[in-house]
C-alpha cells in the first residue's frame, strides 16, 4: 500500500460520502443511508467504473469500529445504567430475546447452518442508536418516549457487547456447543473482572490527571491511545477489538470527565465511522440481493414484527401504557451499526456465509427507510389498537399504569424484598440453564450408556435420560415458581394492602389482576432469555412448548381476573358519579376529599379527576370512540355527569356535550394530557 494509493482511496471514499450525505440530508433521509450509497458507488459493481481499494477501506473501517465503540463507551457508565432503571432493562431483555429467537428460527427454516443462524439472530436483535437519535432529533421528539427509548438502547448496547464477546468465542470453535458457550462465558467473565478491576483503579484517576493539564490535544491522544491499547489487549485475548474499545470508553466515563473527551473524539470518530459505513455499503451486491430476496424479506419482517411486538408487550407490562409502549416499539424497529459489526464478525470467523453482510445491509436499508414513517404512524396505530382491544383488556389498560405508578411512589419494603428474592431466582435460573446445556451437550452419551446397560431402544432411553434430568431440575424449577410468586405477591400486596382486621377486601379484584400481570412479567423475563440462549443447543421444541403452555395458563387467568376487575370498575363508576354530581354545579369541579374517599372504598381505579367540558372545546359533538381519549392520552372516562343526569361507564358511542363533567382516571401525566386535549391545547 503506497501513500499515493492510500491518498487516492481516501479522497474517493470521503468525497463520494460527502456528496451522498448532503443529498440524503436535503431529502430528509438518514445520513447512514448516504454512507451506504457511497459504498455502493465506489464498490466493486459493474454499474460505476470508479472503484476504491477494498482492502484499504476494510483496514480503515476497523478503526471506525474501534472509535464507534469507544465513543459508545464514553456515553455509558454504571451511573447511567443505574438511572435507566428496571423497566428499560426488562424491555430490552425481552425484546432482544424475542427478536433474536425469531431471527434464529427463521434462518433455520431457510436451511441455514446452525452457527450462521445464531449470527442471523444476533444481527436482527439490536436496534440502531444512530438512526433512532437522528430520527428523534429530526421529528423533535422529547419527553417520556425519548427517555424510555434511550434507556432501552443503553441496555441493548450492553447486550450487543456481550454478544460480540460470546459469539467471538463460540464462532472460534466452529461448532455449536453448550459447553463451549459456558466456557466462553467463563473466560469472558474472568477477562472482564480482571480488566475492569484493574482499570477502575488506574484509568479514571489517570484520565482526570491528564484532563486537568488543560491541553486538549494531550487528552485526545491519551484517550485514543488507551482505546487502541485495550482493543489490542482484547484481540490478543481472543475477543473482538470492539469489546476492548467499549471497555476503554466506559472506564474513562467513570472519571467524570468523559464529556470533555467525548467532544474531542467526536470529529475523529465521525470520519472513521463514515469509512466504516462506506465499507459496509461496498458489500452491496445487487445480484446477491436479488437471489437472496427471500431471506431479506423474512428477516425484515422479523425485525418489524419482533421489535414492535416485544417492546409493545414488555412496555405495557412495565407500566408504560399501550400508546407509549407501541410508540417505543415502532421507534426501535430497525437494525444498524451493531448488525454490520456482528455480520462482519461472523464472516471473519468463517462461520457465517459471505451472503450475511449484504443481507444485513439490505434489511438495515429497508428498516431504516421505514423508521421515520413508523414513528409518525405510531400514534394512529396506538389509537387503532386501543379501539380494537376487547372490553376486559381495555379496562386493564386503563388502570394498570396507575397501579405501577402507585407502586413506584410507595414501594415500602416490597422492592428490597423483591431484590432479595430476585437473587435467589437468578441462582435457580442459572442452575436450570446449566443443566439444560449439559443435557444438550452430553445427552446422546447418556442415552448410549442407558442403551448399553438396559438394552432399551433409542426412544425409551431418551425418555429415561430426559426424565432423570427433569428430576434433577425439579427442585430448581419449583424454587423458580415459588420465588416468582413471592415477588408478585409482595409487590401486589404493597400496591393494594390486604385487610388485617377482618374487614371486607375491597381491593381483591385489582390485587388479583395485578398479581397475574406480575407473574406473567416474571415468566416472560425468565422464559424468553432461556429459550434464546438454549434453543440452538437443543434438538427439539420442547422448551418452546412448555413456555407456550405456561403462557396460555397465565393468559386464561388474566382473562378471568379481568372480568372481576370490570365489575369492580363499574361499581366504582357509580360512586364516582355520585361524588362528581355533588360538585358538578361549581365552575371548576375538583376531586377534593371525595376522590380520595372513593380510592379508599374501591382501590384500583385511582383518584378520579373531574373535568368540565367548556364551550369551544374541540371534543364537543364527538363520540368517545372518535375522540379516542384513552388511546391518545392513556386516561379513561369513568363517568359523565350531564345536567343532573348521570351516565355511568359511558359507551364508545356516547357524544360529548358542552358543560359535561367527565370523571377522568389514569396516571398523572395521562390525566394532564387528557385535560390538555379536551381544552384544545393538544396532548401534553
Amino acid at each position: 500500500m503506497t501513500p499515493d494509493h492510500l491518498l487516492h482511496t481516501l479522497s474517493l471514499v470521503l468525497g463520494t460520502a460527502a456528496i451522498t450525505t448532503v443529498a440524503c440530508h436535503r431529502l430528509h433521509l438518514p445520513v447512514v443511508l448516504g454512507y451506504l450509497v457511497a459504498g455502493f458507488a465506489v464498490g466493486p459493481n459493474p454499474l460505476i467504473p470508479v472503484q476504491a481499494d477494498r482492502e484499504i477501506v476494510r483496514a480503515l473501517s476497523e478503526l471506525g469500529v474501534v472509535l464507534l465503540m469507544f465513543a459508545l463507551g464514553l456515553d455509558f457508565s454504571l451511573r447511567k445504567l443505574l438511572r435507566v432503571g428496571a423497566p428499560a432493562a426488562i424491555i430490552a431483555t425481552m425484546q432482544c430475546s424475542v427478536t433474536g429467537l425469531l431471527g434464529y428460527t427463521a434462518a433455520r427454516a431457510l436451511d441455514w447452518p446452525t452457527l450462521s443462524s445464531v449470527f442471523a439472530g444476533a444481527v436482527v436483535a439490536i436496534s440502531s442508536t444512530t438512526i433512532v437519535v437522528r430520527a428523534f432529533d429530526e421529528q423533535n421528539i422529547r419527553g417520556r418516549l425519548r427517555d424510555l427509548v434511550m434507556g432501552i438502547l443503553v441496555v441493548q448496547d450492553i447486550i450487543a457487547v456481550l454478544l460480540l464477546a460470546a459469539l467471538t468465542g463460540l464462532g472460534s470453535g466452529q461448532n455449536v456447543s453448550g459447553l463451549a458457550l459456558l466456557g466462553t462465558m467463563g473466560h469472558l467473565a474472568g477477562f472482564l473482572l480482571a480488566l475492569v478491576g484493574v482499570g477502575f483503579l488506574v484509568v479514571p484517576r489517570a484520565m482526570r490527571a491528564v484532563i486537568r493539564m488543560g491541553r486538549p490535544e494531550v487528552s485526545l491522544v491519551a484517550g485514543i491511545g488507551l482505546c487502541f491499547a485495550l482493543a489490542s489487549l482484547a484481540h490478543a485475548a481472543g475477543y473482538s477489538v470492539a469489546l476492548g474499545a467499549f471497555l476503554a470508553g466506559s472506564l474513562i466515563a467513570e472519571s467524570g470527565e468523559e464529556k470533555q473527551l467525548e467532544r474531542l473524539v467526536e470529529p475523529v470518530r465521525d470520519v472513521f465511522a463514515a469509512i466504516f459505513f462506506v465499507s459496509v455499503g461496498m458489500l452491496i451486491d445487487p445480484a446477491v440481493m436479488f437471489t437472496s430476496w427471500l431471506p431479506i424479506a423474512v428477516l425484515t419482517a422479523v425485525v418489524l414484527f419482533g421489535q414492535i411486538t416485544a417492546v409493545g408487550v414488555a412496555g405495557f407490562l412495565t407500566g408504560n401504557g399501550v400508546r407509549l409502549s407501541l410508540q417505543a416499539g415502532m421507534s426501535l424497529a430497525q437494525i444498524g451499526e451493531f448488525s454490520f459489526i456482528l455480520a462482519g464478525l461472523g464472516v471473519s470467523l468463517g462461520v457465517a456465509g459471505d451472503h450475511l453482510p449484504p443481507i444485513a445491509v439490505a434489511v438495515s436499508v429497508l428498516t431504516t427507510l421505514s423508521t421515520p414513517a413508523l414513528i409518525r404512524l405510531s400514534g394512529p396505530a396506538a389509537n387503532f389498537i386501543d379501539r380494537k382491544l376487547p372490553r376486559r383488556l381495555q379496562v386493564i389498560a386503563a388502570v394498570y399504569g396507575t397501579w405501577v405508578e402507585r407502586l413506584r411512589r410507595n414501594p415500602g419494603t416490597a422492592l428490597p424484598a423483591a431484590r432479595r428474592i430476585g437473587r435467589a431466582i437468578a441462582v435457580d435460573a442459572v442452575l436450570v440453564l446449566l443443566l439444560t446445556l449439559v443435557v444438550g451437550q452430553w445427552g446422546h452419551v447418556a442415552v448410549a450408556a442407558v442403551r448399553d446397560t438396559t438394552g432399551l431402544a433409542e426412544l425409551p432411553a431418551w425418555v429415561v435420560v430426559v426424565g432423570a434430568a427433569a428430576l434433577l431440575a425439579l427442585p430448581f424449577c419449583l424454587g423458580l415458581m415459588r420465588n416468582a410468586r413471592r415477588i408478585a405477591v409482595s409487590l401486589a400486596d404493597a400496591a393494594f394492602p390486604p385487610p388485617t382486621d377482618g374487614a371486607m377486601d375491597a381491593a381483591r379484584a385489582p390485587r388479583r389482576t395485578l398479581l397475574v400481570l406480575l407473574q406473567l412479567t416474571v415468566l416472560l423475563v425468565l422464559g424468553l432469555p432461556y429459550l434464546a440462549v438454549t434453543q440452538p443447543f437443543l434438538p427439539g421444541l420442547e422448551s418452546v412448548a412448555v413456555l407456550a403452555a405456561l403462557l396460555t395458563i397465565a393468559l386464561l387467568a388474566l382473562w378471568q381476573s379481568a372480568a372481576d376487575l370490570d365489575g369492580h370498575i363499574r361499581a366504582g363508576a357509580q360512586l364516582v358519579v355520585e361524588a362528581v354530581a355533588a360538585g358538578a354545579g361549581s365552575p371548576d369541579p375538583a376531586p377534593g376529599a371525595t376522590a380520595q374517599q372513593i380510592a379508599a372504598l374501591l382501590p384500583g381505579i385511582g383518584e378520579p379527576t373531574p373535568y368540565r367540558v367548556r364551550a369551544g372545546s374541540p371534543a364537543i359533538g364527538q363520540s368517545l370512540a372518535t375522540l379516542n381519549l384513552r388511546g391518545a392520552t392513556g386516561a379513561t372516562v369513568l363517568a359523565i355527569v350531564r345536567g343532573g343526569q348521570s351516565v355511568v361507564v359511558p359507551t364508545a358511542d356516547e357524544v360529548i356535550r358542552a358543560d359535561d363533567v367527565l370523571a377522568l382516571a389514569g396516571a398523572e401525566d395521562a390525566v394532564a394530557a387528557a385535560r390538555a386535549l379536551l381544552s384544545g391545547a393538544g396532548p401534553a
